[in-house]
Parts: C-alpha cells; sequence; structure tokens
C-alpha cells in the first residue's frame, strides 16, 4: 500500500489518523462531562478561576513536535511518533477552534459548531492530500502550470463568492469539485446572490430552499458529531460584539 510504503505519505497517515481520533476521543469526554449518566467521568481542569482548556494541551504538543520534527531530522519510528503527537495536538487545537474565533467559551452554543465545521473540512482537506496530492500535474511545464492555477483559482473564487466557503477550502484540492460548486446557486446571503438574484426572484427562493434544506441536514449531523448546543452566549460578549462592530462602523 502506497501510502504506508511512502515515507512521507505514512507520516501524513500518522497525523490525519491521530487528528480524526483525538477530535473524535475529546468530543466524546466533553459530552461525557455534561452527562448526568456519567458522574464518574473528570471534569475540567480547573484552578484558582482559572479554566484550563485542552486546546492548552493541543498547542503545547504542536509545539514539540513542531521544534523536534524540524531540529532532528527524526527517522523511523521517532518520525512516527513525532507525527502522532502533531495529530493529536491539532485535534485537541481544532475541537476547540470556536474559542478562536470568538475569543470566549462557546463550545456547548450555536457558534461552538464552527469547531466541528472546521474539523470536518480539515479532515476531508487532510485525506485529498493523502489520496490525489497536488491539484495540479508536475510533470507539465511551467506556463501550463501557471496557466492551470490561474484557472483553477478563478473557479475557487467564483465558489468563494457564491457564500461556500467548506467547498472552496476542499476543493482547492479537487478541481472538478470547483466546476460543480460554482455551477449551482449560490447560497441567498452571498455577495453573488445580493447582486445577482433580485428580490422577489424565482432564482433566489429557489436558492433559499436549498440553503435551508442544507443547513437543516448539516445541523442535524454536527449534533450527531459534537454534540447538540444548549447554552446562549453570554451578553457581556454581545455587547463587546456590538460595541466592536460599531467602532469599525465609525471609523
Amino acid at each position: 500500500m502506497e501510502l504506508l510504503e511512502d515515507p512521507n505519505k505514512r507520516a501524513g497517515l500518522i497525523v490525519l489518523v491521530s487528528f480524526v481520533l483525538s477530535f473524535v476521543l475529546i468530543r466524546i469526554s466533553t459530552r461525557l462531562m455534561r452527562s448526568p449518566k456519567a458522574p464518574w467521568w473528570p471534569g475540567s481542569i480547573k484552578s484558582g478561576g482559572v479554566h484550563v482548556h485542552h486546546l492548552v494541551f493541543g498547542i503545547a504538543l504542536m509545539i514539540v513536535a513542531g521544534f523536534l520534527g524540524f531540529a532532528t531530522e527524526p527517522v523511523s519510528p521517532w518520525v512516527e511518533i513525532i507525527a502522532a503527537l502533531f495529530g493529536i495536538g491539532v485535534g485537541l487545537t481544532v475541537d476547540e477552534f470556536a474559542l478562536w474565533l470568538y475569543l470566549e467559551d462557546v463550545y456547548w452554543t450555536k457558534e461552538g459548531r464552527a469547531s466541528v465545521d472546521v474539523a470536518l473540512v480539515a479532515g476531508a482537506i487532510g485525506a485529498v492530500v493523502l489520496v490525489a496530492g497536488a491539484p495540479v500535474e508536475s510533470e507539465e511545464s511551467l506556463p501550463f502550470l501557471l496557466l492551470a492555477l490561474a484557472i483553477h483559482l478563478c473557479w475557487g473564487a467564483v465558489v468563494l463568492i457564491k457564500g461556500k466557503i467548506r467547498l472552496a477550502a476542499i476543493g482547492f484540492f479537487i478541481p472538478t469539485l470547483y466546476t460543480f460548486a460554482a455551477i449551482r446557486l449560490a447560497r441567498p446571503n452571498s455577495p453573488w446572490a445580493r447582486r445577482r438574484y433580485a428580490p422577489g426572484s424565482d432564482k433566489l427562493a429557489r436558492a433559499q430552499v436549498r440553503a435551508d434544506r442544507w443547513d437543516d441536514r448539516r445541523e442535524r449531523w454536527l449534533d450527531r458529531i459534537g454534540g447538540k448546543p444548549h447554552l446562549e452566549r453570554t451578553e457581556r460578549a454581545e455587547r463587546a460584539i456590538a460595541a466592536a462592530e460599531q467602532a469599525d462602523a465609525d471609523s
């Protein structure tokens, strides 16, 4: 099997598997912490009013693995061990992506779903990179590669303007996905829809129906994977966001 025979791809596979496993296990752990049926499960680490999030351990693992990987030029089995440490660190850190984004503990709120979204996209990109490699063939001449890349990025820009951020990220490694996503209807709140779909038009209505159907299906799956949100963001955070938006508007 090529993924196991090639040292680079083997390390990449270990990073991906470690990432997925650590993300799944930490999600199981956090759900057990909240479950009244599992009072025996250990809770979060708290001391003196400080809550140590598990992304702290993830960042530490990535720092250690990064330094070891670049500074020591490890060989097997150390390269596989370092790859596993890095993958575990990524899983722990990405699981709290929403904390980076909102600068607040929104783990069990609707905003916390961003962490699951990013984990799914990151896992998909990692799998595609391992299987498909680069989005263009390196055997071609440089002018052809540059032209192909320019066309590819143009399609990606269309997908992004149509509001399909996840497909824009994954599609960079799958050219046909860009084509499929670009020719379909844009999301109703996207820049493309605001500019090209007239209010009350049939196209905007169809885009809204399709987006609602997709979002409902997506949220059901995110609830199954990451747990259903059951908290609301704090009023303090909402006031801070409103103040920041007002400051941006004034400037």
